[in-house]
């Protein structure tokens, strides 16, 4: 039988009252398709935090929850309020192992290269805290519009969309304590302490913008004061990470596209290039398979004692036998397998919306900026001295 056969699709829903096309697909599903006693099904919500309670309720009232798993696409709520609520819902119908929280940048080939690099390597397990680390920038602006998704980002914007989601998410797999193990409870349990571990946004350390013309966009209210563009400094309250700015930055209609963390590196304590200037930086990219990449400072060939920067790039699928896949790719395969390792988890998402409570209810004002440029010029002085590295 075509494997194709087993993706069914409910356009549908239900609720108590009309069950709907879900139940009609299952049936029909049942009617048609042979399938041994370890059949399970896998509930893929992609839908809005305004729909989790008639899609999910219904699961438990029609004993479609039992020994199934639920994969729920982002936003997951609004607020810390708005997700509590949601996250009641799933729990009284399901429990926790049974719930997939996708956020596919956890599903990058150099998200999680970031953990083999620092934990199977000494060279660089010794510099991951704050005695080599100045500063740690996680930078995704984006040269893409709204148009096809104006009405879900108006009632978004950036900081829900992606910053207390993708990006919280990256900071805490750069932050976290090295795990007890490689399981998914250990992966899980050292991402939620280091969530745990944020201190909450400071309105005057945050820049919000929007971008010239947004509220021109058809399906865009006329008086709009929806963010297009959020720039944060984040504070990590642990003794590996006190006191090192965590600078993040991301927003729509900007002049490039790109996905990249960067450890900003410590000048050395001593020594004759003490005095030099030192632009020492280990950067991963997100983007497509992935690529680390290394800036160090050199002697510059010849006769002269001149310092020089030299970058060294390692793309991830040059690797001998790689077989990268698709962030979501990777992740539904885990959904399909049971592996949560990857996904998020309760608390860890509760921590998130906490350390955002504070800038959501005193936001700052809203700064505009030109459609392909680097934002608001605000957002500037959050990542001085050393400039954000991808606006250089």
């Amino acid at each position: 039988m075509d494997d194709l056969n087993f993706f069914l699709f409910a356009g549908g829903g239900f609720d108590s009252d009309d069950p709907g096309s879900l139940l009609d697909v299952l049936e029909h599903a049942k009617a048609t398709i042979e399938v041994g006693d370890d059949v399970r099904i896998v509930h893929y919500f992609a839908i809005p935090p305004d729909a989790f309670n008639e899609l999910t309720e219904p699961l438990g009232e029609h004993g479609l929850a039992d020994g199934s798993r639920v994969a729920y696409e982002k936003p997951l709520g609004t607020s810390s309020h708005a997700f509590r609520e949601l996250d009641q819902v799933v729990r009284a119908v399901l429990d926790e192992d049974q719930v997939y929280r996708i956020d596919h940048f956890l599903g990058k080939q150099a998200s999680q290269e970031m953990h083999g690099l620092r934990f199977g390597n000494g060279m660089f397990s010794g510099i991951w805290n704050r005695e080599r680390v100045r500063a740690v920038q996680i930078d995704v602006p984006e040269d893409l519009d709204i148009d096809d998704r104006a009405e879900f980002y108006d009632a978004t914007g950036a900081l829900r969309d992606m910053l207390v989601t993708h990006l919280f998410q990256v900071a805490a797999e750069v932050a976290m304590e090295p795990p007890v193990d490689l399981s998914a409870k250990g992966l899980q349990d050292a991402c939620d302490a280091v969530i745990a571990a944020f201190r909450p946004l400071d309105p005057a350390e945050t820049v919000f913008g929007q971008f010239d013309g947004y509220r021109d966009v058809e399906g865009i209210a006329p008086d709009s004061t929806t963010d297009t563009f959020v720039a944060a400094r984040l504070w990590i309250d642990t003794d590996r990470w006190r006191d090192v700015p965590f600078l993040l930055r991301t927003g729509k209609q900007m002049a490039r596209s790109a996905q990249r963390v960067s450890l900003l590196l410590r000048a050395p304590d001593d020594g004759p290039y003490i005095d030099e200037p030192n632009d020492n930086v280990l950067s991963f990219s997100l983007s497509g398979s992935g690529a680390i990449s290394l800036t160090i400072g050199v002697k510059k060939p010849g006769v002269g004692l001149e310092f020089a920067d030299a970058t060294v790039k390692l793309a991830l699928d040059d690797v001998e036998g790689a077989e990268p896949l698709a962030p979501y790719v990777r992740l539904i395969h885990d959904v399909v397998i049971g592996d949560r390792s990857l996904f998020t988890r309760s608390d860890g998402l509760a921590s998130a919306w906490a350390a955002v409570d504070k800038v959501m209810s005193d936001p700052p004002p809203i700064e505009p900026y030109s459609v392909g440029s680097r934002g608001p010029t605000a957002a500037d002085a959050l990542a001085e001295p050393d400039g954000w590295l991808l606006s250089r």
